[in-house]
């Protein structure tokens, strides 16, 4: 089309000339609403005669500066809002009266005085209607046609809005000035604005959506229902997977309140969306009890949970905070967050939160000990671990040393620095476990509750352990996983059609540790209550569904991404469970359940650790798999000795 041309020619201007054409259409516009205002004042086609034709000369010399010095050239057309209406008011008003002014000083006496009015209104009808008319022209044209000849990236993808509210209306209007989206229709569930449209978008219910798709090739729907609850948007998710469409939704209004994100910043569906569950409200008290005015330390504050417990903690306004890490990224990374939020918290404070960086490992034992005494911790959450079953199945004795001695150091130096609590982050994978690294974590476990049973009466320290299942989005997560595999065009992979796991949400278990830790009264094992498991092959489909891909395979040759089964890794089991025997107890938090489990006294413990440790310092994982197998009830490991130096040492003899 003509016009289409046209555009492209226009948009590919440079600045200045595009500010030359837009003038020269300005002076044609002034001698227009000069002719007009003549010609409607004496009811016939106005000429000029004489003197008159003076006033038509200086007309655009007076008009072009003002509106220049105004800022009527400086503002881009395709962008232009509703509120520059009010500045061209003002230009062509100013404009009007000091024309009338002229009018009124010059020499010529025949012109009537209804000419001026005139005049000043059709300026600011033709000025202010062609900024708007280019501005629709322009921006429908500029973004929305595919295969532009300048620039083919600047096309919009064409969007549908879920949510028809306040956010939703704010969304449609922050796309329309960006390159990416654009929103061509509402969708919402309330039948009495269905219909009904906002800023000429209109409201369809959700049954319209295919017609949608097909008649504007819909690519994404947006979810714009920052406040709606989980289970809700957990619904709608499920509703919307048998289109072909990509789902993407607005941040929640905690994070826009505080100025994390803006209302058109677009993410991935929060996998948390698919759990359907919306967190308990937390009890404030239990939150403050062993952190409010305290010093508290997070072993392993680098890592997913324990980074996610120093935000938490923060927030809660110890007097101190310390952070300790074995990996100096890690360390640097969570330190340089935390930073920021402090500038804001401190503000408020006095004495400031002071936030203490350690690098150090837990196997260190006199390094964590000095660190408990020099800053005199009140509090520690234990979250240093090895957790990735696969990589500690190929480096057992490194486990062992990390997940088994490392809690046992750092729970005898909070015992003699005095430290009032020890919280262990804990596992699903403890119970009956089929591979070393839940079998180690068991272990940390029966040393609490040993060291708790022994200085029951000689100290003040509560040992206690907090076990649950996996956590959406953390390092070894498959929720990373699969994202980065379905960019990658695929295959996802899978290790069996039949494995579920337990998930919650980073936020919510770290949440959950520190209010059970606080219920704490020496020796508890509490379990937290995860929900429903997912099953794996589920959540790789519905994350495939949710980016508008289909899933490749005999019933859809032509999909684009296929599931791929791997096999069950070393060690791995299909199913998880979270309480060794059925001894479990309600606590005053739905969500947190006091479980009874069997108790290996410390004299007998201690006995047993030594063993372990010298068949540890001797690679004898023969022995090592021995004591494990005697000591962890369950304990049924699924594969051999897979340590990649053991295995290499013995081929060689």
């Amino acid at each position: 089309m003509i016009q289409t041309k046209i555009a492209y020619w226009f948009v590919g201007l440079s600045r200045k000339m595009k500010a030359v054409i837009l003038i020269s259409m300005d002076v044609l516009f002034v001698l227009l609403a000069l002719w007009m205002s003549f010609s409607l004042r004496w009811g016939v086609w106005y000429i000029p005669k004489n003197n008159e034709w003076y006033l038509f000369a200086s007309a655009p010399f007076i008009a072009i500066p003002i509106f220049a010095r105004l800022g009527l050239y400086r503002a881009i057309i395709r962008y232009i809002e509703i509120r520059a209406l009010w500045l061209i008011v003002q230009a062509t008003a100013l404009y009007a009266l000091v024309f009338a002014f002229v009018i009124y000083e010059s020499d010529i006496h025949v012109i009537p005085r209804t000419v001026s009015p005139l005049n000043g209104l059709l300026i600011m009808l033709f000025i202010g209607s062609s900024r708007f008319c280019a501005r629709s022209w322009l921006g429908e044209i500029y973004f929305r046609l595919g295969g532009s000849r300048i620039n083919k990236a600047l096309s919009k993808k064409n969007v549908v809005i879920y949510g028809a509210g306040s956010a939703g209306a704010q969304l449609a209007s922050a796309l329309e000035q960006g390159r990416e989206f654009k929103a061509v229709a509402f969708i919402d569930d309330d039948a009495l604005i269905q219909d009904m449209k906002i800023n000429s978008l209109r409201i369809y219910a959700l049954s319209a959506l295919k017609s949608l798709i097909d008649r504007y090739q819909v690519s994404h729907v947006l979810l714009a229902m920052p406040s709606v609850s989980r289970a809700r948007i957990s619904e709608l998710i499920r509703m919307l997977e048998p289109y072909k469409i990509h789902v993407m939704s607005m941040p929640g209004l905690s994070d826009i309140a505080q100025g994390r994100v803006t209302v058109d910043t677009l993410q991935e569906i929060d996998i948390g969306d698919l759990l359907g569950r919306d967190a308990v409200s937390p009890n404030p008290t239990l939150l403050a009890t062993n952190i409010s005015g305290k010093v508290v330390m997070v072993t392993g504050a680098g890592g997913s949970i324990g980074a996610e417990l120093c935000r938490q903690i923060i927030q809660l306004q110890p007097s101190a905070l310390v952070l300790y890490e074995m990996c100096e990224f890690g360390l640097y990374t969570i330190e340089k967050e935390l930073m920021l939020s402090l500038s804001k918290v401190n503000q408020s404070l006095t004495p400031p939160i002071e936030l203490i960086t350690i690098l150090g490992s837990v196997t260190d034992a006199v390094r964590v000990e000095r660190v408990c005494h020099t800053f005199k911790v009140q509090t520690i959450y234990h979250a240093a671990a090895y957790k990735h079953v696969p990589m500690v199945e190929k480096n057992p004795g490194q486990g062992i040393w990390n997940n088994i001695f490392g809690t046992l150091h750092t729970a005898q130096a909070a015992l003699n620095a005095g430290v009032a609590l020890f919280v262990l982050i804990s596992t699903d994978k403890a119970v009956r476990p089929t591979n070393t690294m839940g079998a180690t974590k068991r272990f940390a476990e029966l040393i609490l509750q040993a060291l708790s049973l022994q200085n029951t009466q000689a100290s003040s320290t509560r040992f206690t352990m907090v076990r649950f299942g996996n956590v959406l989005g953390s390092s070894g997560s498959v929720v990373p996983l699969f994202r980065e595999q379905i960019a990658r065009g695929g295959p996802v992979t899978v290790t069996d059609a039949r494995v579920i796991r337990y998930f919650m949400t980073i936020p919510e278990a770290a949440q959950l540790v520190i209010q059970a830790g606080a219920l704490a009264e020496g020796g508890d094992v509490f379990v937290l209550d995860m929900g429903e498991p997912i099953r794996i092959l589920d959540l790789a489909k519905r994350m495939i569904h949710l980016s508008g891909l289909q899933i490749k395979d005999e019933h859809h040759p032509a999909g684009e991404i296929e599931i791929s089964y791997t096999g069950l890794r070393p060690g791995e089991k299909l199913y998880e469970e979270l309480l060794i025997g059925d001894n479990v107890t309600d606590t005053c938090h739905s969500r947190i359940m006091r479980a009874e489990e069997q108790v290996i006294p410390w004299n007998t413990l201690e006995k047993i650790l030594s063993d372990l440790e010298s068949a540890s310092r001797n690679d004898d994982f023969i022995r090592v798999r021995e004591i494990l197998t005697q000591v962890v009830t369950g304990f049924v490991p699924q594969c051999g000795i897979d340590d990649l130096v053991w295995k290499q040492d013995r081929s060689q003899v």
